[in-house]
């Protein structure tokens, strides 16, 4: 996988000209009291790094499953137990015994103050601490009830029901709490509109669309089974519904101009719903449209989008345009989310998706980290089941896209929806195990970077090269056709990756140029997410991915995608991080991909992100932020210290070169 623009001495930084400037340059130096802080603190570090390492290893070897792959369990808020109890109250299964578990779940998860929260620590979120109440109340927990009677109080005292959100409101609407018309309409004829209608669904974020589509047929058959009167919530409600607030995006002003974006689409909502009144709409074409879409995308998914709340739409679309409930459609909806459920003696709880591709390569690269090369069965087993996955047929991205399909998914079973996260991970999985060399280092003593397996920047291996086919001698055949397979579906995964690139240089997750801002505006697009731009937490990832393939600056794909970084990042030296909490992952991620692709640790970017990360290590050693940062960036860099957060803040600071310094040992 040579290429013209491959690693090597000659490559250079962009010409200074090109780059942003900085307000201030810095370099960073070690006082001497730095020097002697990290030498007093090293042999306790290393004395106890080799076991942490060691049981790490051991115990992370325990855990492969013998198809070759690892999963862990994904955790999420309160709402996939509650948003589960109001799908089974519609379809009038509240009484069975997994509600009653699910129910169980939902009080351990109700918080000191009464209501539910989105995360740990978080504050109390109106739409989630209404649907667990009403989920309580449709299994048997009386109002009066102490969990009830304060979740009430939590819930009137924010506001109420009349502040829920727009998924929320559809969800009351269909247990007849509500009108349907005080949802935002959400038309069928969204999957007429041509490409170049700037509403079309293409314009939309890839779980957008798998969401839209079949509440999309909701909208248009408006299925409402109204619950018993006493098992309602209008107890909630602080006005009639009809005189509830509108919805918009969080953090998205109103402004006050004549013309706005906002006022556009609440004028368009109007229309829209004046127009079905009167029936100007195509509606049976475009609800026969939208219908064969969801269908076409069940295949070869754990449902669709794999993921949860698409999969819940999709049963009630399905069962309320009349499908068998017997019927291998809806027999293939309940199969995939009832796979989600982790059911125990007395509890119950959902996963919002499952992670097997994502975590197999985590595993392997951490397996690498250690020593573990493809002479190892383990690695061989985890190495074929991720080939075994790569995508090989056109999803959503090639309406946009023109590139052989390859990359990789999330899940177990995804093939329209590979995202650029899981391809680059996995891509730097497989080049990590199968071709770089073994990590040598003598027992007792620590490689400079921590043990990591590391390509520097000048010396990345040409795939296909004798010296990285295998850590010993000549490979087996079984190994050589592994190492056959690895270099032509790496190939492929390098290609798509590159021809997902965003015209601003930067990388999104699922989709290329996904960046319609203005749909944020529509009123259904208060779940926050409309939209799959660039951000740098990935630009960075697929940086290192490339990196790992061979690529350095020079090559104009990843020059793009650097200067891309200098422009995102934050005047204190951070990077916003959208597919982990938040700007410690941001910034790691960024300082890791551009030091892969041979950018200096003295570079002024590189030093000013290593001094805000160590700006912000708490006093215990550690690193941690809040997921409130999203909503309030002034809290960047601030919460309870967590292992992960902390990792990613090491190893930043590792890639920046500063693997000695006294903040590395302290978090160690």
């Amino acid at each position: 996988m040579s290429s013209s623009h491959g690693g090597g001495p000659q490559n250079r930084l962009p010409p200074a000209s090109l780059l942003p400037r900085t307000e201030e340059t810095v370099v960073f130096r070690q006082s001497q009291d730095d020097l002697a802080l990290a030498a007093e603190a090293e042999p306790f570090a290393a004395r106890d790094l080799q076991a942490a390492i060691a049981r790490g290893s051991q115990r992370l070897e325990s855990l492969q499953y013998a198809q070759g792959y690892w999963v862990g369990e994904l955790e999420g808020d309160s709402i996939l137990q509650s948003e589960y109890i109001l799908l089974l109250a519609w379809l009038g299964r509240h009484g069975q015994p997994l509600a009653r578990k699910l129910a169980r779940r939902l009080l351990e998860q109700q918080e000191p103050h009464g209501g539910w929260v989105q995360f740990p620590g978080g504050p109390i979120d109106i739409s989630a601490s209404v649907k667990a109440y009403f989920a309580l109340k449709l299994t048997g927990h009386a109002p009066s009830c102490p969990a009830l009677r304060r979740a009430r109080e939590a819930i009137l005292a924010h506001g109420g029901a009349d502040s829920v959100n727009s998924f929320t409101r559809f969800y009351l609407a269909l247990l007849g709490q509500v009108p349907f018309s005080v949802c935002p309409a959400v038309p069928p004829e969204l999957v007429l509109l041509p490409r170049w209608s700037p509403i079309c669904l293409e314009n939309m974020s890839a779980w957008t669309r798998t969401i839209v589509v079949p509440l999309s047929i909701i909208w248009a058959l408006q299925p409402a089974r109204p619950v018993p009167v006493e098992l309602g919530i209008r107890e909630l409600f602080l006005r009639p519904p009809r005189a509830w607030p509108p919805l918009r995006c969080p953090g998205l002003e109103l402004g006050g101009r004549l013309w706005s974006w906002d006022r556009f689409f609440r004028t368009l909502d109007r229309l829209v719903k004046c127009a079905e009144r009167w029936k100007l709409l195509p509606r049976k074409r475009a609800v026969r449209v939208a219908t064969q879409w969801m269908l076409d995308r069940f295949p070869e998914s754990d449902g669709l989008g794999a993921i949860f709340p698409p999969m819940v739409w999709s049963v009630i679309a399905l069962s309320a345009l009349g499908h068998d409930e017997e019927g291998p459609e809806l027999a293939y909806c309940h199969r995939t989310l009832q796979g989600l459920v982790i059911e125990e003696e007395d509890t119950a709880r959902v996963q919002p998706c499952k992670s097997p591709v994502w975590d197999t390569a985590l595993a392997l690269r951490a397996l690498a980290a250690v020593g573990h090369t493809c002479s190892d069965r383990r690695v061989q087993s985890a190495a074929a089941w991720l080939l075994d996955r790569e995508v090989r047929k056109p999803g959503d991205w090639a309406r946009r896209v023109r590139a052989e399909p390859g990359g990789w998914y999330f899940e177990f079973a995804n093939e329209f929806y590979p995202d650029l996260d899981d391809t680059a991970m996995t891509a730097m999985a497989l080049v990590e195990t199968l071709f770089a060399p073994p990590v040598t280092a003598p027992p007792g003593k620590l490689p400079p970077d921590m043990a990591r397996q590391h390509v520097s920047p000048g010396d990345s291996p040409q795939l296909g090269s004798p010296q990285f086919r295998a850590p010993v001698g000549q490979a087996p055949p079984e190994i050589e056709d592994l190492l056959h397979r690895a270099h032509q579906t790496l190939a492929r995964a390098e290609a798509w990756m590159r021809a997902m690139q965003n015209r601003d240089g930067g990388w999104g997750a699922f989709d290329r140029d996904n960046d319609a801002r203005f749909l944020c505006h529509v009123p259904f697009a208060d779940h926050n997410a409309m939209i799959d731009p660039s951000t740098p937490d990935l630009t960075g990832r697929v940086l290192e991915a490339l990196a790992r393939l061979g690529r350095r600056l020079g090559d104009p794909a990843v020059d793009r995608a650097v200067l891309y970084l200098h422009r995102t990042q934050q005047a204190d030296g951070s990077w916003f991080g959208r597919w982990g909490v938040n700007y410690i992952y941001g910034t790691w991620q960024a300082i890791a991909g551009l030091r892969a692709v041979g950018m200096a640790p003295d570079d002024p970017c590189i030093v000013h992100a290593a001094h805000w990360l160590i700006a912000w290590q708490q006093p215990c050693g550690g690193w941690g932020e809040t997921p409130h940062s999203y909503a309030e960036p002034a809290l960047r860099g601030q919460g309870e210290p967590t292992a992960s957060q902390t990792a990613w803040a090491l190893l930043g600071l590792i890639e920046a070169g500063l693997a000695q310094h006294p903040a590395v040992t302290r978090g160690i």
